[in-house]
């Protein structure tokens, strides 16, 4: 799963096999180390949200962020052909805007840098 923070938006891709997982599991995670020690750790989630949740919603606490999707809209985006899941939540006087997408190869990388992506659309086009 990749994570992308540009200033007041966050956006996650991820691969088929990590989707199936989440599916699966419920909740997917990857961590970034910025130093020895626990507490220079970033963890970043995928979570299914709880039933009674009708939309995107993020989780913060200290050194963890977990963006929450309701298991219907996941579910449907795992299975069509949607690229992503879009929304913002209002966070104070502003707003946070979440983008959840498929990870598609990219096209001027080698065979073995895009595993575990979905197909390009655009492979194959002439520019």
């Amino acid at each position: 799963m990749k994570l992308r923070i540009h200033k007041n938006s966050l956006r996650l891709r991820l691969g088929p096999s990590e989707i199936a997982r989440f599916l699966d599991s419920g909740r997917i995670e990857e961590a970034l180390q910025f130093g020895p020690g626990e507490n220079a750790r970033l963890t970043y989630a995928l979570e299914l949200a709880p039933a009674s949740s009708n939309g995107l919603s993020v989780r913060y606490l200290p050194r963890k962020i977990a963006v929450l999707v309701p298991r219907a809209q996941a579910q449907q985006w795992a299975d069509g052909e949607a690229v992503g899941i879009s929304g913002e939540i209002g966070v104070g006087d502003a707003k946070l805007a979440l983008l959840i997408e498929k990870d598609f190869a990219c096209i001027d990388r080698k065979a073995e840098q895009n595993e575990d992506t979905f197909p390009n659309p655009k492979a194959g086009a002439a520019c």
